[in-house]
C-alpha cells in the first residue's frame, strides 16, 4: 500500500505541476471528502464532459467492491475537479436508468476498456454525474 500511495502522490503532483500535460487527456483528478476522515482526498479519474457536466465511473477495474471515493461522494456530494488547471466545484449524484445506460455506451465507445470492467464484475458499476456549482 506504501507504494501505491507513493506512486499516486507522484502522479497526482506531476498532473498538478503540467496542469494536466501528465496524465492524460481525459484524466482530472477528483477531491472529496473523506466519509470518515473528514479529511480531503484526491484521486485521478477518467471522465468524460456532456453539455457543462462532467461524468466519472467508479468501476474500481472491474472490482466487485466500489472505490472508497464513490462511498465519500455518496456520504458529501460536494467535490472538485481539477481539469487540466482549471478548478471547478460541483455537486456529485449517481445516474440511473436511460440516462446511465447513454452515457455507458459513450463511455464503452471512447474506453472500450470499459466494458471489460463491466464483464468482471457483477455489480452496476456507478456512473457519476458532476454539476457545477
Amino acid at each position: 500500500m506504501f507504494i501505491y500511495n507513493l506512486f499516486m502522490n507522484a502522479y497526482i503532483a506531476l498532473y498538478r505541476l503540467t496542469r494536466g500535460r501528465f496524465g492524460g487527456k481525459n484524466i482530472v483528478l477528483l477531491t472529496t471528502k473523506g466519509k470518515k476522515s473528514g479529511q480531503p482526498r484526491t484521486k485521478p479519474v477518467f471522465h468524460l464532459k456532456d453539455g457543462s457536466s462532467y461524468f466519472v465511473f467508479a468501476s474500481a477495474g472491474g472490482s466487485d467492491k466500489n472505490p472508497a471515493w464513490y462511498a465519500n461522494l455518496t456520504a458529501n456530494p460536494k467535490v472538485t475537479v481539477e481539469d487540466h488547471g482549471n478548478t471547478i466545484s460541483g455537486n456529485a449524484s449517481t445516474v440511473t436508468g436511460p440516462e446511465r445506460a447513454r452515457i455507458w455506451q459513450l463511455l464503452i465507445a471512447k474506453a472500450p476498456n470499459f466494458g471489460q470492467y463491466e464483464k468482471r464484475t457483477v455489480r452496476v458499476i456507478p456512473v457519476v454525474r458532476i454539476d457545477l456549482a
